[in-house]
């Protein structure tokens, strides 16, 4: 079975919406968060949300300019993984 693949969509202010990776597996896709999460843009707040999806479109990771990230997200796909 092949690795599971994710994209990654960063939403900027203005309603801007762009997907930054598209089909990667999850180190790439972990990596690209974490670039988007703390970049320029991030810190002069230009950047609104960042979010991984799974093949299915699910969310599965999430990070926000008003909270960042969503750790309830995270620990409902490790509890899903675990079951």
């Amino acid at each position: 079975m092949g690795e599971k693949e994710f994209s990654v969509y960063q939403f900027l202010a203005g309603d801007i919406q762009e997907r930054v990776r598209h089909f990667v597996g999850a180190e790439e896709a972990v990596r690209a968060f974490y670039h988007y999460t703390t970049n320029v843009a991030t810190r002069m707040g230009i950047t609104e949300r960042v979010i991984i999806t799974d093949g299915g479109d699910c969310c599965v990771a999430e990070w926000t300019k008003e909270k960042g990230l969503n750790t309830e997200l995270l620990l409902d796909e490790t509890h899903k993984e675990s079951k």
